[in-house]
């Protein structure tokens, strides 16, 4: 019997997802990626609600616990630094802004990647350049290795994924949110707590710290902006952006800014992938190539899981084409409700008037006060994304997962 193959394009989260899951089920993979290796950095994300059950079924949650980085709530602070609320991590598999499972992006990407590396070619330094789909396969070029079949190609790639417009060139599907985003790792100081703390600066700009796993802290700089193309701006000219931007904002912005010429950058315009398929002929997509929700929506590290998950059982008990359906008919309500966001997001948090931000700090006094977590936790209800939103298959395995 021959065995069927996969290649999958992105090695982040949802790349080596599928690969796990397709190889329990007795494929073939291989991921190609186009960074030379493995990327240790990124943030700090959620692994919530169906999101941590797949990551149970794959027998990685006590991994993911093991290194987790010590965030221990959300505090919002003024420009002095002192506290506005403090709203606790959840203490559930959904709850809270800060989760129960809080990880870095690239520790979580790790743990996934040992677990596939036995069964999966992982071919890093290179990229897909041009797809012929066939009736018997799919032709694929790369930027380096030989031309090569097979029997299906998945992309896992982000939000602005080049290898998507070579399946589905029109239209655009990034659904701009007008936030911009730089996110720094910068050196941990003794004021640094285990909070992630949140400091609103008027005029539609933010500044956040949170605490890792590995001695430093991981600092963001938000602002809305109605110009466009931002993200494509060479590093010394966002530095000059991101000074003048902040250059009146107090509590942690001096420190970030003074980082900003040695530290690790990475910067984008944050929005939605919104698409009418996910799927076209032996190609499919899934994780951020395919409904990304975006940072603010804390749901894209369990979207990406949990359509890992859903996309090889399907094909492991269904045809491709019945399965690319099926797919997309059991993921499509859940990722419609994780884009969903809170009324006013991103606008709401990152106030561009002086009423407003005073109105924001007035919310969060009154929503971090005792009476109202008695009274049912406006804040909870608030933070908390809609991560339980699906009925998770049990397929058949052919073995057992470790």
């Amino acid at each position: 019997m021959t065995v069927p193959t996969a290649l999958i394009s992105g090695a982040s989260i949802a790349g080596p997802a599928v690969a796990y899951w397709l190889n329990v089920h007795g494929w073939r993979t291989t991921v190609v990626e186009r960074f030379d290796e493995l990327r240790e950095d990124g943030q700090n994300i959620d692994v919530r609600g169906a999101g941590r059950e797949v990551s149970r079924r794959m027998g990685i949650e006590d991994d993911i616990r093991a290194a987790t980085t010590g965030e221990k709530g959300t505090e919002f602070v003024d420009a002095l630094g002192r506290p506005l609320a403090r709203f606790a991590a959840g203490t559930s598999d959904s709850s809270g802004a800060t989760a129960e499972l809080e990880i870095l992006r690239g520790q979580l990407s790790r743990i996934i990647v040992d677990r596939t590396r036995a069964e999966t070619e992982y071919l890093f330094g290179d990229q897909i350049v041009a797809l012929d789909d066939g009736e018997d396969g799919v032709s694929v070029d790369f930027a380096h290795g030989a031309t090569r079949t097979f029997d299906l190609v998945i992309v896992a790639e982000g939000l602005r994924s080049r290898t998507r417009s070579l399946v589905f060139p029109d239209p655009s599907p990034v659904h701009e949110l007008g936030l911009y985003t730089a996110y720094l790792t910068i050196p941990r100081t003794a004021a640094d707590t285990d909070l992630w703390r949140w400091h609103s600066a008027g005029r539609g700009r933010s500044v956040t710290l949170r605490p890792d796993n590995v001695g430093t802290t991981r600092a963001t700089l938000s602002f809305l902006s109605d110009v466009r193309g931002l993200e494509e701006l060479d590093r010394d000219s966002l530095i000059t952006v991101l000074r003048r931007t902040f250059a009146d904002v107090g509590w942690a912005a001096p420190r970030v800014l003074d980082a900003l010429d040695g530290a690790p950058l990475y910067f984008d315009a944050v929005g939605q992938t919104r698409m009418p398929a996910w799927t076209s002929g032996r190609v499919a997509l899934v994780g951020d190539a395919a409904y990304c929700s975006s940072p603010i929506s804390g749901m894209s590290t369990s979207l990406a899981l949990t359509g890992a998950y859903l996309l090889a059982g399907e094909l492991a008990t269904h045809p491709h084409t019945l399965a690319f359906s099926r797919y997309e008919s059991l993921m499509r309500p859940y990722v419609e409700q994780a884009q969903k966001l809170p009324p006013g997001t991103p606008r709401i948090a990152n106030p561009r008037s002086r009423a407003g931000l005073a109105t924001m700090n007035t919310v969060l006094r009154i929503a971090g006060t005792p009476a109202a977590a008695h009274l049912g936790g406006l804040a909870s209800r608030w933070f908390t994304p809609p991560a339980d939103a699906i009925d998770l298959p049990a397929y058949p395995l052919p073995r057992a997962t470790r």
